[in-house]
């Protein structure tokens, strides 16, 4: 199974999580795919002062800056079978 696959396969596995991981390990998850998917993170953030989730979700993607979307494609894969494992 190549990289992609492996990715795209944890992705819908982590949509079927039997319970909802803490909201820092929900942030990873949303920062690595936005990372694989996207690349880096822009500088601005959301523009809404008062958008604390979206600020969060922004500046942990921010943190992820310069990381290869390979490198958070196997981040996100091993993030997700261990929440599998329990």
């Amino acid at each position: 199974m190549t990289l992609k696959e492996t990715f795209e396969k944890a992705v819908v596995e982590s949509k079927q999580l039997t319970s909802k991981p803490d909201n820092e390990t929900m942030l990873n998850l949303y920062s690595l795919y936005k990372q694989s998917t996207e690349g880096d993170a822009p500088d601005e953030g959301p523009s809404n002062p008062f958008d604390f989730v979206g600020a969060a979700k922004h500046n942990a993607w921010l943190k992820l800056k310069g990381t290869s979307a390979d490198d958070a494609m196997t981040k996100y894969a091993a993030l997700v079978e261990g929440l599998k494992k329990g």
